[in-house]
């Protein structure tokens, strides 16, 4: 699990900052986590510090994908 800060949803895409400076967007996020911490509506989550974890998932195009897979507040 890495440190990131929730910097914002749209069009369907999650975006964090991470501790090293990296911004990550995520395509998907875990249901559970969705269930957890509703990113797309919550605007208090915003610049809320989280650890993430994420996989990469390669589509059918062999494009990579980047979904988390947990969340858990800081």
């Amino acid at each position: 699990m890495r440190k990131a800060v929730f910097k914002s949803y749209e069009n369907g895409y999650y975006t964090f900052l991470f501790e090293n400076g990296e911004d990550m967007v995520f395509d998907e996020i875990h249901p559970r986590a969705l269930k957890q911490f509703d990113l797309k509506n919550d605007t208090s989550l915003i610049d809320k510090e989280f650890r993430v974890s994420f996989i990469e998932v390669f589509d059918d195009d062999d494009e990579v994908i980047y979904r988390i897979e947990s969340l858990k507040p800081l």
